[in-house]
């Protein structure tokens, strides 16, 4: 529920709110939550609401991104990695262990900082080390479906290696990285914040709730609205997808499944 109502605001939500988040009245400015502007005005006199609701929009924007280029990405090198193994597997690996050494938005911090702060490099650079999750996930479930059954007959049978990859490696490891793909969601949100905060996301007067809550910190005791608000956004949000993703672990976990039918 907690994800539906937020992707429906994210899709509807700007074309239904009463004013317009870029638009400033500086006469009102910090003005608290109240009827006509249920919560508050900001620096700038801008609506916090309307802002909130187009600022959904970017956050839905990086993590789809992130997640559709991650989880392709690494599900493709990590099926590779566990079927092929040998020389392929160790390069893949090392490739794999040198970019874990170092902490993922320090990494994106960097090449943010490099290219240049704008939403495309934001998803660029959490999608150039996000991948890594997501091979190591599937690079183990290729490693044991390639010494199963059906996989050693198809081999018989003459399928060639993409085809084993395509018709069954992958389909095999696709429930774990749904899973995987709905916690990352999670993760790419709290990164895109964390950069915007930073002044390395969307840059202003674009609304992020990462320079909402960057604006709000130099007026966190007179005007303690403009920090509370994106801030609970933003948990509600990542909260949402981590109950979305606990339940579609347990849902296509066999071993879960099963666990809960006999119980």
């Amino acid at each position: 529920m907690i994800v539906g109502l937020a992707a429906l605001g994210a899709i509807v939500g700007p074309a239904l709110v009463p004013y317009d988040p870029t638009a400033q009245a500086l006469a009102l400015r910090l003005q608290p939550p109240s009827f006509a502007h249920p919560f508050g005005l900001d620096e700038l006199g801008r609506d916090i609401l309307s802002r909130l609701v187009l600022g959904a929009r970017v956050s839905f924007f990086v993590g789809l991104s992130v997640v559709s280029v991650s989880a392709a990405l690494g599900t493709l090198v990590g099926a590779i990695a566990g079927y092929f193994r040998g020389r392929v597997d160790d390069v893949i690996s090392r490739v794999m262990d040198v970019l874990l050494a170092f902490p993922g938005i320090l990494l994106a911090i960097a090449l943010v900082a490099v290219l240049g702060p704008s939403l495309g490099h934001v998803v660029l650079a959490l999608a150039a080390i996000g991948w890594v999750g997501y091979a190591r996930l599937v690079r183990g479930i290729a490693m044991r479906t390639r010494e199963l059954d059906f996989v050693q007959a198809a081999r018989a049978l003459g399928a060639g290696p993409p085809r084993v990859l395509v018709r069954h490696v992958v389909p095999t490891a696709l429930p774990a990285v749904t899973v995987q793909a709905t916690l990352g969601m999670a993760g790419a949100i709290i990164a895109e914040a964390a950069l915007s905060f930073l002044g390395l996301g969307v840059q202003p007067p674009a609304p992020s709730w990462g320079t909402m809550l960057d604006a709000g910190r130099s007026h966190l005791f007179d005007a303690p609205h403009l920090t509370i608000f994106p801030g609970l956004a933003i948990a509600l949000l990542v909260l949402g997808f981590n109950f979305l993703g606990d339940d579609l672990r347990d849902r296509l976990d066999p071993h879960t499944a099963a666990a809960t039918m006999r119980h």
